[in-house]
């Protein structure tokens, strides 16, 4: 599913007015440039141009800033929609931010909170983004959007855990502990059960399938390494989990294996006979044999 941008609520827009021409006594005058004595140190070109650019960039700013001081709450929503609109990003969340600061009451201010999630999710600032969720569901409680912003919450936090280094070096990210994988869950499932009719839902219970099969998959790494080290209570207790809370996942005929090798290690036979049969039920001969997949979970 390809994210869309936020859903908008039709909001009466009056056309912007054309804006002001910068007042005469802001534009620079002409002062002559006095020549430089002989022997006298002379600035480099390159650092003269730098110094004008530097100047040029906090002029600009400055013009910027006092331009959206002047602005009401429809126009600054309008000039943010339509920077965001053409991936101004970084302008958009200036604009988005302004709005929402000077008008918090205001219908534009409602939407520019939704837009902001969109925004700094765009920009990468994935804090702000949550934080952005976070306040439009505290403050919107019964918005009908409020399933994008649980949605936007639930991706958020899928995408958050690989990093760069680590995809660079072939880590596989299922061995790492599951910190970001529950609150994506979370986000999810919020949208699957609240938002059934919700254009979000499809995508959010199939991103939250395969987070619970990896949350499993995460499990069974953990049993292993108990059965390396020859904790074979430990690796049982983690492979029990897995057939509890992760029905369904393929993981389960690894905790089935890994439990009927505990039991037989710690002398429970008729606990392992009991395991065989199931296993035999469930994955009878010809059956394929669960493998840990070749792409890493976060592949999606």
């Amino acid at each position: 599913m390809s994210l869309s941008k936020p859903p908008r609520t039709e909001l009466a827009v009056a056309a912007a007015p054309a804006v002001p021409a910068i007042s005469s006594s802001l534009r620079a005058s002409a002062v002559p440039v006095p020549i430089a004595a002989a022997g006298a140190p002379r600035m480099r070109p390159w650092l003269l141009g730098a110094a004008l650019l530097a100047g040029l960039a906090l002029l600009t700013a400055g013009c910027s800033n006092r331009r959206l001081q002047t602005m009401n709450a429809t126009q600054l929503y309008q000039l943010a929609h339509k920077q965001m609109v053409e991936n101004d990003i970084t302008n958009a969340s200036k604009t988005y931010e302004s709005l929402t600061s000077r008008f918090p009451f205001t219908d534009q201010a409602r939407q520019g909170r939704l837009d902001l999630i969109y925004v700094y999710y765009r920009k990468g600032d994935k804090d702000s983004a949550v934080d952005a969720a976070d306040e439009f569901l505290r403050e919107e409680p019964t918005n009908s959007s409020d399933d994008y912003a649980w949605y936007m919450k639930g991706l958020i936090y899928f995408e958050r855990v690989p990093f760069g280094l680590e995809r660079f070096l072939g880590v596989d990210m299922a061995r790492k502990p599951p910190e970001d994988i529950l609150k994506s869950i979370a986000a999810f499932n919020t949208v699957v059960t609240m938002y059934p009719n919700s254009s979000y839902a499809h995508d959010a219970l199939r991103r939250m399938t395969y987070l619970r099969n990896r949350l499993a998959q995460y499990d069974i790494y953990v049993a292993r390494y108990y059965v390396r080290r020859s904790a074979y209570l430990a690796a049982a207790q983690r492979a029990n989990e897995v057939l509890e809370q992760y029905q369904g996942a393929p993981a389960q005929q690894d905790a089935l294996r890994i439990l009927m090798e505990c039991y037989r290690k710690l002398g429970l036979t008729q606990l392992a006979s009991n395991v065989q049969r199931m296993y035999a039920y469930n994955y009878p001969p010809g059956s394929p044999i669960y493998t840990t997949p070749k792409r890493h979970w976060w592949q999606f």
